[in-house]
């Protein structure tokens, strides 16, 4: 029987990613994507199709209302999402405590089922500068988790997967290609429009489309206007 694994879905090209990642390792994948407030649902309309797609055990969505605080471009639509290029240091696109909520909701879900795996699309070589992404981060949380819970104290250990934290977007693209990601479902755009379609001008839809320029696969992304660079 194998064994089973939670396996956070954001709908965007690295959770994808990922998930494929769990499933060609022989896990039996419950896939968590979160509601957080986010400004648009596209993205998680985007991480049913992948589930779909993946053939995974189940799909959930979590509901976790982060608007209530606002401070990030994501959660707050008075603070404008960047457009000019990527710029040194943290951007207004992070928001305070997200990655550290949806591990949580994880965790919990991964103990209800008896599952000892929790797999995060977490990146820290391309991406937007946030400091809960970070290896040091994954470490200290997955530490947290095992002094946490009922399972951890009983001796069923969590271990936190985060297999592309170290890779670039071109290689996390190259191994999801190979794994047969169809990254034309995923959504990674923060504006995107309620079809999936991408502005083409925001920090992830630059990192996205210089991965696949990176990787020389063709960006299968749906953008609504002429891309600017």
């Amino acid at each position: 029987m194998a064994a089973r694994a939670v396996v956070l879905l954001s709908g965007g090209l690295d959770s994808a990613t990922v998930l494929a990642i769990a499933r060609a390792a022989g896990f039996d994948c419950y896939c968590l994507s979160v509601d957080y407030g986010q400004r648009h649902r596209a993205e998680l309309n985007a991480a049913k199709r992948v589930a779909k797609s993946l053939g995974v055990r189940t799909h959930r969505v979590a509901r976790f209302d982060l608007t209530i605080f606002g401070g990030s471009a994501l959660t707050d639509r008075r603070i404008a999402v960047p457009v000019a290029g990527l710029k040194r240091g943290i951007p207004v696109t992070y928001v305070p405590a997200r990655n550290t909520v949806l591990l949580a909701l994880a965790l919990a879900w991964a103990e209800v089922l008896g599952a000892r795996h929790i797999f995060f699309g977490a990146n820290a070589v391309d991406y937007s500068g946030y400091p809960d992404c970070r290896p040091r981060y994954m470490r200290a949380f997955e530490k947290l988790a095992n002094l946490a819970t009922k399972a951890a104290v009983e001796g069923a250990r969590l271990k936190l997967h985060t297999p592309i934290i170290n890779s670039t977007k071109a290689g996390i693209i190259r191994r999801g290609a190979a794994l047969d990601v169809d990254y034309a479902l995923t959504v990674s755009c923060y504006l995107a429009d309620r079809f999936g379609r991408a502005c083409g001008r925001c920090d992830a839809c630059r990192l996205r489309r210089a991965g696949f320029e990176a990787a020389g696969l063709p960006d299968p992304t749906r953008y609504r206007a002429r891309r600017k660079r």
